[in-house]
């Protein structure tokens, strides 16, 4: 399969497993000027971080909005399929969803952008990009073909690049490994000879376990406790390349959206922005408590890939992201010129702030308590 085919094809899993009718599924509620929203998700239920978080902005909403319009959530497989979602909220069989867009990135590859992208941008930095950079007015244009607007409604920071079953020590350790991972990440280690494999989260810990996968990213240390990866792989790989940050969205049909009033769009707007930075403080707490207990009580081995696999993994990215702008698609090269862009801008002064102070703050006192 060459890189293009890939890319069109990511999602075509997700898409067929979503293809439910309407009809299967209650009408949502408009009573009184009441409106229900049901909202499916891709996440096990009330999974650490991503399931919390999906009830997390159905609560804000339904009670910034004194019930005027409540939100109903579904976990992955109460309804539709994890890789579902967005379609069924496109086939009108649910009115909201959430899950993250590199999911469905075969239908449009610009959808990946709205997750994440290799070297790109991390989560503070994805949220300037979406509000005050063009991330919602190209978004906008991009979801309108689908009937949908989404908003950013959580991130997950800077995510681990994964669990290996064997220590990686050069990139010709990666040929042939069986590695599950998702988006644009996906199409790097492809070009470095491994066997991606794309699964929901919720079965990748019986797919290492089994052997059906050697390796595999997920999140970051809170989720993957959760997941209990620890108990199948014990080397560490982090940081990765391919998730600086993951936005998880919130996407509503186009047709409910343009229905509500100005102020209930006013209250979805507000619950999407509050919940991605209450996501951003759960995930910066979490990740830290978690990794004391995966190095301290389950002997972990935490580490970064060696030189030259990250050497090998930078001309991947190069090789394989200017393959996609040059794909020929105008709205595509327009969102990618707009992401990479926004980036090298913000790197000009990041690199005289957060990142030296990061530098300096890791070699400065310990303060111990």
């Amino acid at each position: 399969m060459d890189r293009r085919s890939f890319l069109k094809g990511s999602a075509a899993a997700g898409a067929a497993a979503a293809a439910v009718a309407a009809s299967n599924f209650p009408a949502p509620a408009i009573a009184q000027g009441k409106i229900e929203w049901r909202m499916v998700t891709s996440w096990p239920k009330n999974f650490p971080g991503l399931g919390t978080a999906a009830e997390r902005i159905a609560q804000y909403i339904t009670t910034a909005s004194g019930g005027r319009l409540t939100v109903k959530v579904y976990a992955a497989g109460e309804l539709v399929p994890a890789f579902g979602a967005f379609d069924a909220v496109q086939q009108g069989a649910a009115e909201a969803y959430h899950s993250a867009a590199y999911y469905y990135g075969g239908k449009h590859p610009g959808f990946h952008f709205y997750t994440t992208a290799p070297y790109g941008l991390y989560a503070a930095e994805q949220y300037a990009w979406w509000t005050f950079g063009e991330g919602e007015k190209l978004q906008d244009e991009l979801y309108a073909g689908f009937g949908v607007k989404a908003f950013p409604a959580v991130n997950t920071c800077a995510q681990a690049c994964g669990w290996f079953a064997k220590e990686i020590n050069s990139p010709d350790d990666l040929r042939g490994l069986k590695f599950r991972t998702a988006g644009l990440n996906a199409e790097v280690f492809r070009q470095l000879g491994c066997n991606v494999v794309q699964l929901p989260g919720g079965e990748i810990f019986q797919a290492m376990q089994s052997g059906t996968v050697d390796a595999a990213d997920w999140v970051g240390p809170w989720n993957d406790l959760a997941f209990g990866l620890h108990r199948v792989a014990k080397n560490y790989y982090t940081p990765g390349i391919g998730e600086p940050s993951a936005t998880i969205e919130m996407g509503i049909g186009r047709k409910h959206w343009d229905a509500l009033p100005d102020d209930l769009k006013a209250i979805v707007r507000q619950a999407s922005a509050a919940c991605y930075q209450d996501g951003v403080a759960e995930f910066i707490t979490r990740n830290s408590a978690a990794l004391n207990t995966l190095v301290n009580e389950h002997g972990v081995k935490v580490a970064p890939f060696p030189d030259s696999v990250y050497a090998a993994l930078g001309q991947a990215a190069e090789s394989s992201m200017n393959d996609l702008r040059n794909n020929g698609d105008d709205l595509l090269k327009r969102i990618w010129d707009s992401y990479y862009g926004f980036r090298n801008n913000a790197m000009a002064w990041c690199q005289h702030a957060e990142q030296p102070y990061l530098n300096v703050r890791a070699a400065g006192p310990k303060f111990s308590v």
